[in-house]
């Protein structure tokens, strides 16, 4: 079972936008930085969410899909100016489309030091065995 036909993020069918183009009562959603692992017994995803805390944050898994929805806040000094920033104010959402071979009841997930693990079981069909020869 490979990578490129089982977990893969799923892309918005919603075209890119400028901001002047935007509506203003809509508001962007960012796609987090995260990474995917394989190994015979899962699939790992690490994503990276500084400034995120377990409230802020929604992980579900569907027919098909593993959803990671939340938002970024960051809390700054009343005394503080902002020089330069590379974060966002704004909901995030990762979607990874799947091909149904993820054990859905034994999925865990831990939030750390604002790193998100996902472990993301394999069905016990889809595991490699060793058959013995007789």
């Amino acid at each position: 079972m490979s990578l490129l036909n089982t977990l893969m993020p799923k892309l918005s069918s919603a075209p890119a936008t400028r901001s002047e183009d935007r509506t203003p009562d809509l508001e962007p959603t960012v796609k987090p930085v995260y990474e995917i692992k394989e190994t015979p017994e899962a699939f790992g995803v690490t994503v990276f969410l500084p400034g995120v805390s377990k409230d802020g944050l929604d992980l579900t898994a569907d027919e098909g899909q593993v959803r990671i929805v939340g938002r970024r806040a960051w809390k700054q000094p009343e005394s503080w100016a902002a020089l330069y920033r590379e974060t966002v104010d704004a909901p995030f959402e990762l979607v990874l489309a799947h091909d149904n071979a993820l054990d859905a009841d034994k999925i865990a997930a831990e939030l750390r030091d604002g790193v998100l693990r996902v472990s993301l079981p394999k069905h016990e069909a889809l595991k490699p065995r060793k058959i013995p020869v007789s």
